[in-house]
């Protein structure tokens, strides 16, 4: 045996050294992305349901959201309602209350004069 023989059967031993070295930490990468791919496909399967439920649920605050905009509705019409019925009340007796006070005011000072 030559010394380039002696070389390359170094060299040869030196790369089936590295193969290995090199292997090991792959195997491991290996198990790493099966553990990552497993843990992705268990979190899909539960992330379809909590999705439908989620949008069952703004589905349901949705319609109950149109209820309170239709109560809001009502509620100011009846406001505005209550509010024109004590402006016609106001001045349906307000004015002849006015008259009357201003009469009894008249009667007071006439009777009061002529008891003088």
């Amino acid at each position: 045996m030559s010394g380039g023989d002696i070389a390359a059967l170094i060299a040869a031993g030196g790369f089936v050294l590295l193969v290995l070295f090199i292997a090991v930490p792959l195997l491991k990468l290996g198990r790493v992305l099966d553990e990552t791919r497993n843990s992705i496909r268990d979190l899909n399967e539960s992330v379809a349901p909590l999705l439908t439920e989620l949008t069952d649920t703004v589905t349901a605050t949705n319609k109950q959201l149109a209820r309170v905009d239709v109560i809001t509705e009502n509620v100011a019409e009846v406001t505005s309602n209550i509010s024109s019925l004590v402006a016609v009340f106001s001045s349906a007796v307000g004015s002849p209350l006015v008259k009357i006070a201003g009469l009894t005011q008249s009667l007071r000072s006439a009777l009061t004069g002529k008891k003088k």
